[in-house]
């Protein structure tokens, strides 16, 4: 789990891969928010289609490159938790306390990773670093 926080924490815009409603792929920018209870977290807002594609059809990967060439790949299944703890820990990010302002915001949401599955690689050679989580 460390190595897999690590890796998210440096390499801070990540991108998320959703089934969209429409039955197509979708890919955007996220941000990992951080890691509480053993869960990986990330937030987004209910009015918004990733949100909504994400109750249709809550499997995610998210995937981002390190500037050395490293890269993670993590998917699992996106899981909403009205948690105030985690939003409390997501609102210290200026970025997201700038778009909700406060934790108990009605559109702010905080999903965690369930049956999370992380890959970490490079092109040394080496064998990728598998995680579950």
């Amino acid at each position: 789990m460390n190595e897999v926080v690590k890796f998210l924490t440096e390499n801070s815009v990540q991108y998320l891969a959703t089934v969209g409603r429409d039955g197509k792929a979708k890919c955007r920018p996220f941000m990992f928010a951080g890691e509480k209870d053993s869960k990986l977290w990330f937030c987004t807002n209910n009015q918004k289609d990733v949100y909504k594609d994400m109750q249709a059809n809550p499997n995610v990967e998210l995937s981002v490159s390190s500037p050395t060439f490293a890269w993670i790949r993590l998917n699992g299944k996106a899981v909403f938790e009205d948690n105030m703890a985690v939003k409390e820990m997501c609102i210290q990010n200026p970025i997201v306390k700038g778009q909700y302002q406060t934790a108990d915001n009605p559109i702010f949401e905080v999903f965690y990773l369930a049956d999370a599955h992380a890959v970490i690689a490079d092109f040394s050679g080496n064998p990728p670093q598998e995680y579950s989580l």
